[in-house]
């Protein structure tokens, strides 16, 4: 009896103790909570009243209507971007501090070695060198532009040492004074984004060594007859080609340690401690970058108004809170909204009172890589001799860890990036435009009232090369292409080229004036979406490596229907999700199953979905998931016989295989190529084992719908599932319970890369505008989430649903109508 109450007691105890450390537990959870919440709340930004603030000469304005989008007015030029740069980091702080770090090779000294690879990356690449060049090439009114955002920011900083973002206080430090230069930074790293990868003169180098000129041809298409060049006419209509004075008459018209003094989160709420907070994403990545814009403009003629409607919806990479920030700058006769780079001052894409423009991604060839011949000595040969590089010391602050120092060498062509490139035992040289430095049109931009003044600022845009259409509210509508592109005295760019002669050097630029450029072409109608934008016989190579032209053949397609348009159908164009390369592949498919010797049961059971499929890459569509899995499989089929069957070295995204297979081949264009093989069935593709190419399809469907993840209901195999979406903030997403509040969820989504609705599971339209020249009042602006990045803000995630289910927001401009839908007004007073 003694041992049994014993043991009753010791029961109780233990339980007892159970309940008390749960006790403690749950506590500690709730004091995390409310600490999480309260310093959350502590920094969201005032929006109302007034606010002293050191640094301003007079007061400034600043009216934010119902989603948070402001309108900063002032007196003075140096007063309105040093608000601007205030007001950006009331809502964005952390995010511009974040994208600086990244650009600049700076992430690992806040979260550690988890960020290293990246960080050696942006260090050997020069970022934040190549922002010091810049800032040296920036015109005096640039830089006293570029210094009053910086003092902006600046002032926000430090009046809210106490009330920083909860990410800094997670993380454990304050972030540095900002500097002009940091501006600049992460406009270099836009040009990296926009970069394509000299990976993929590395692999054509190896494929061509393996197939030959001929098969190698094949693959490296750069062109389609889908195409729609901007300034080619069609259907007889009769469009200025470049170079024929078509805008001659409005052309005559005028480094110390972060201060890491905060309070540190209480308990460990993060359960993975947030090592990475961006993708490790590489330069010379094998992997093609999903990136794909869509921008046109049409005329009168084409709508219900009678004036130009213009659309712009440029696709990158999704992150929390969303990449453009939307702000309206009204200073005297300088009035322009659009979205803003955070961290950056001046309006990007967007209209003043009497202009609006949009970008797309031109995706001109202006990374080579160079083969420098060292000798034992560490010298490096040239025309004149050998040579000895430069070196420049880099050293990488880690957070608990030791610091990384590491040389970076210079040749006269650039830094060697051999390391970037797995596998390579070459000395490889990086020549790029961005180390010759680049200039900033957009002051001159946002005040341009018209064509001329709208040319002649884009005249000074240097990277990255860029698409911009234009219209006005005299009704003319215009297209220009951008950015400085080299010259090579032989080659193209396409292949790396010998460092120790001359002969592939770059010999000068193509000019301004020699770039493709349309004004009021007769057809009324200007669309670009990444594809080719030279028309035949062009003198001058861009790029080597155009988009496929599948969602400018839609735009095309829809805009010359003949219907008058409304600004609710260019939204309509922006959410399309017809995707042209998938239906003429179901198609093929179809017909290939019907033909071919012996298909298997489950091949005839994917072509008689397919056969009623009407082209929609729908989320609820069972049609695409097929189209899309039997492409893949075609594609694979097609390639392993010419370059062999990937192995494990190819299984993981952060390590692209140096050994040469099917996989090695990523090229913008490749599914033109697969277009071209489809439609030619030329015997030098077909596999061996295969008699016809209606066997080889049946086998490609076959392959797909027995994968192991194909459901045995193909109907059921739904293209939403296969293609969702989440984005999630980078250090909130990471903790238990509270990231089902900081992002959206993994959802389902409609439309494919090839859809004009361009979207991955990483990326898609970071905005969406349409803006009407009839009256700029009605003009559209949908971001992705919404303005703020605090978590608490209504502002954080009050945009997301129109995105996501393709409504959008009307955009308000004129005083008048701005003051009647204003829900904040805030005064900046100048402090004593």
């Amino acid at each position: 009896m003694a041992s049994t109450g014993t043991t009753i007691h010791s029961r109780t105890r233990s339980r007892t103790v159970v309940a008390a450390g749960l006790g403690v537990l749950i506590l500690a959870l709730i004091a995390a909570v409310l600490w999480l919440y309260f310093n959350a709340r502590s920094a969201l930004p005032q929006l109302d009243g007034r606010l002293a603030v050191r640094g301003l000469s007079a007061p400034v304005t600043v009216a934010r209507d119902g989603h948070g989008f402001p309108t900063i007015s002032a007196a003075n030029l140096d007063d309105l971007f040093f608000a601007q740069g205030f007001i950006t980091a009331q809502d964005r702080l952390f995010q511009m501090d974040g994208m600086r770090r990244y650009a600049a090779g700076e992430l690992s000294e806040v979260v550690g070695e988890g960020q290293l690879k990246h960080d050696r990356q942006q260090r050997i690449l020069g970022m934040r060198q190549a922002a010091q060049k810049n800032l040296t090439m920036t015109t005096p009114e640039g830089r006293e532009h570029l210094e009053a955002y910086a003092r902006g920011v600046n002032a926000y900083i430090e009046s809210h040492r106490n009330r920083l973002p909860i990410e800094f206080r997670i993380l454990g430090y304050s972030p540095k004074p900002w500097l002009p230069e940091d501006s600049l930074v992460i406009a270099a790293y836009m040009v990296q984004d926009l970069s394509s990868t000299p990976r993929h003169a590395l692999n054509r180098e190896r494929i061509l060594a393996k197939l030959g000129p001929e098969l190698t041809a094949d693959l490296y298409v750069n062109t389609s007859w889908r195409e729609r060049p901007p300034t080619v006419s069609h259907a007889g209509l009769d469009v200025q080609a470049p170079g024929k004075n078509d805008d001659k008459d409005e052309d005559d018209d005028n480094d110390d340690k972060s201060d890491s003094s905060v309070v540190e989160l209480p308990g460990r709420l993060i359960a993975t401690p947030p090592t990475t907070l961006f993708p490790n994403e590489q330069f010379f990545s094998d992997d093609l970058r999903a990136i794909g814009s869509n921008n046109w403009v049409v005329s009168g003629a084409h709508t219900i108004s009678g004036k130009p409607l213009l659309s712009n919806d440029m696709h990158l990479g999704h992150q929390m809170p969303n990449l453009w920030y939307a702000a309206h700058l009204r200073c005297g006769q300088f009035d322009v909204a659009g979205v803003t780079l955070p961290g950056y001052p001046y309006v990007i894409a967007g209209h003043n009172q009497r202009i609006a423009w949009g970008f797309t991604n031109l995706g001109p060839t202006v990374e080579d890589v160079y083969i420098e011949s060292f000798g034992d000595d560490g010298q490096y040969l040239t025309p004149e001799g050998w040579k000895q590089p430069e070196r420049r010391q880099e050293i990488i602050h880690i957070k608990g860890k030791p610091d990384v120092a590491f040389d970076v060498l210079l040749t006269r062509h650039g830094p060697i990036v051999s390391e970037l490139a797995r596998g390579e035992t070459r000395k490889l040289a990086l020549r790029w435009t961005l180390y010759d430095g680049i200039r900033s049109p957009f002051f001159a931009v946002d005040a341009a009232q018209n064509w001329g003044e709208f040319r002649n600022a884009f005249s000074q845009f240097d990277a990255p090369g860029q698409n911009v259409v234009y219209a006005d509210v005299d009704g003319n509508i215009g297209y220009q292409a951008t950015g400085k592109v080299p010259i090579r005295a032989t080659g193209d760019g396409s292949l790396p080229e010998d460092g120790s002669t001359d002969a592939h050097e770059w010999i000068g630029y193509v000019p301004y004036d020699a770039l493709p450029r349309v004004y009021n072409p007769a057809s009324g109608i200007i669309a670009s979406a990444n594809s080719r934008i030279t028309p035949d016989g062009y003198a001058n190579s861009l790029s080597t490596e155009w988009e496929a032209p599948w969602r400018v053949s839609r735009i095309y397609k829809v805009l010359e229907s003949g219907k008058r348009f409304s600004a609710s159908d260019m939204l309509a164009l922006q959410t399309d999700v017809y995707s042209e390369l998938d239906r003429f592949v179901a198609e093929r498919i179809v017909y290939a199953v019907d033909h071919a010797k012996s298909p298997s049961s489950k091949a005839r059971t994917a072509a008689d979905v397919l056969r009623q499929w009407d082209g929609h890459m729908n989320a609820s569509s069972a049609a695409p998931t097929i189209a899309v899995r039997s492409r893949e499989e075609l594609h694979r089929l097609l390639l392993e016989s010419k370059l062999g069957k990937a192995g494990q070295e190819n299984a993981s995204d952060e390590e692209p295989s140096a050994t040469l297979s099917w996989k090695s081949y990523q090229w913008m264009m490749s599914t033109v190529w697969l277009d071209n093989i489809l439609q030619k069935q030329p015997q030098r593709w077909l596999p061996d084992g295969y008699s016809s190419y209606d066997d080889l399809l049946a086998a490609a469907v076959d392959a797909a719908v027995s994968d192991l993840d194909a459901p045995a209901d193909l109907n059921s195999w739904n293209w939403g599932s296969q293609n969702p979406i989440e984005i999630q903030n980078p250090v909130l997403g990471k903790i238990p319970l509270l990231n089902r509040w900081t992002g959206t969820g993994a959802l389902p989504q409609s439309g494919s890369m090839f859809t004009v609705k361009a979207v991955t599971g990483r990326t898609g339209p970071s905005e969406r505008i349409t803006e009407d020249l009839s009256n700029l009042d009605q003009s559209t602006l949908n971001l992705v989430t919404g303005e703020a990045g605090n978590f608490l803000s209504p502002y954080y995630m009050d945009e997301w649903s129109a995105w996501y289910t393709g409504f959008t927001y009307l955009w308000r401009f004129s005083k008048p109508v701005e003051q009647a839908s204003g829900k904040h007004e805030l005064t900046l007073e100048p402090a004593n």
